[in-house]
């Protein structure tokens, strides 16, 4: 299979475990068979390899997302990088370009795109390559999975089939309804639009062409912000006359708040957390070093995390995102493709952060004009470099870097740091990146 999943979210409806980094697919709530946690990302990722360990999947998603990515995944994943946001559509088009351009894949070959995030059972996955191996033999210039719905929602659009059979043309497409609407259209068989669907390569970049004037990759990426912003089903879907759809009754959950995410948990706490008995349908996810305790509470959920703390009913929790968008301020926790970092402290002329980094894996070499660090190794070894001097560190080691010192570490083992900024003017910008100075860092 040829499958793009598309990335995207901007991290405010599952605050505070999610921020302008981190969007809700990289929380790791799923409990794996060893009894560790996983993500949206990953377990998307992991099911598609079981069924189809050959598949060509490329991920389209914004710059902020990669490192991430990278991180949960590895590097081996394809990454189609949106260069800013323009909407299904032209994402769509750049993912496909990157896949005959970057990646050389055919253009007669069937493509499938999907959601990355959607909760669902392994059956899905089956589906999804019966669809690519449908795309490749039929006659229909594109191709749905729709979704039988389990209750008249108004949070989907829906896809009004011309029969009830496995596999049926698309009578037409239906806007977001309201319930009784919505109630109508399941009479009449209809299926949620779960944002799934499948063509040959050849008829997207066609497509692409005849919208934004051409289909290729560099030209896309280069212009990129001056694309036409507009959904892949206004662009393509509902304007397509020759498209069939095949229905799918499995488990398929949009776990877009903490209402519905809760409800896909295995169990009710995730990290340090205590619910007495006098509780009923209570979810802790706490991230913090530091215990929580619910008593007397009834659907309630409450997260924890370096951004910040919630505590809310479940039903109320789905009208949280202007109030995340009121809050402002920096990311206060970040997975990056070395490892992670987690801001432990604020001052108004100090920041704390503890710093991860994964084996074999480092810093960019940089520089800060408007502030010193001090750098206290916790665990793990590695080579700290300091304008251009190397030196071997492990736990207790401390490593001073004056504002506009040229500095980096790597790890050779799992590396943990408390780094201390200090300074008037602490902020993201104030950073200059300089070319790696070694190309070994042993000693």
């Amino acid at each position: 299979m040829n499958i793009v999943l598309l990335s995207g979210g901007s991290g405010k409806r599952l605050w505070p475990l999610s921020n302008d980094i981190r969007s809700k697919q990289f929380i790791k709530i799923f409990r794996t068979y060893d009894g560790s946690y996983e993500s949206m990302v990953q377990r998307m990722y992991r099911m598609l390899r079981e069924v189809d360990p050959d598949a060509v999947i490329t991920i389209a998603t914004s710059k902020s997302q990669v490192s991430s990515i990278h991180n949960q995944i590895g590097p081996e994943v394809g990454i189609s990088v949106e260069p800013c946001r323009r909407d299904t559509f032209p994402a769509i088009a750049l993912a496909t370009s990157y896949l005959k351009h970057v990646q050389g894949v055919g253009e007669d070959e069937p493509v499938i795109v999907c959601p990355i995030d959607p909760y669902v059972d392994p059956d899905y996955f089956k589906t999804l390559s019966r669809l690519s191996d449908h795309v490749a033999s039929t006659v229909a210039h594109l191709s749905l999975m729709g979704i039988e719905p389990t209750y008249p929602s108004e949070k989907y659009g829906y896809v009004i089939p011309v029969d009830r059979g496995e596999f049926s043309a698309v009578k037409e497409f239906k806007e977001k309804p309201d319930k009784e609407t919505a109630a109508e259209y399941i009479s009449q068989g209809a299926l949620w639009n779960a944002g799934v669907f499948g063509f040959k390569l050849k008829y997207l970049l066609e497509k692409t062409e005849e919208i934004l004037g051409t289909s290729d990759y560099k030209t896309l990426f280069d212009t990129y912000d001056t694309l036409t912003k507009i959904s892949f089903d206004y662009a393509v879907g509902e304007k397509e006359n020759s498209i069939d759809v095949l229905r799918f009754a499995g488990q398929w959950k949009d776990l877009g708040t903490w209402n519905t995410l809760t409800e896909a948990m295995d169990e009710p706490i995730i990290g340090q957390g205590i619910i007495n008995d006098t509780c009923e349908g209570v979810n802790i996810l706490n991230e913090l070093d530091m215990p929580i305790i619910a008593m007397g509470l009834k659907d309630v959920v409450v997260a924890a995390s370096p951004e910040g703390i919630l505590v809310s009913d479940k039903e109320q929790s789905s009208y949280i995102k202007p109030y995340v968008d009121s809050l402002g301020g920096n990311v206060r926790y970040a997975e990056k493709s070395w490892g992670e970092f987690r801001v432990i402290d604020v001052e108004d002329d100090s920041l704390t952060i503890r710093v991860t980094l994964n084996p074999g894996h480092e810093m960019n070499y940089h520089s800060h004009e408007h502030r010193d660090e001090i750098w206290t190794v916790l665990s793990g070894e590695g080579v700290s470099v300091v304008d251009g001097e190397k030196r071997k560190v492990g736990p207790g080691d401390v490593i001073q870097i004056s504002a506009g010192a040229k500095h980096m570490i790597h790890a050779f083992t799992a590396l943990r740091i408390m780094e201390v900024q200090l300074g008037k003017e602490i902020r993201v910008s104030d950073k200059t990146k300089y070319d790696k100075p070694f190309d070994s860092f042993e000693m």
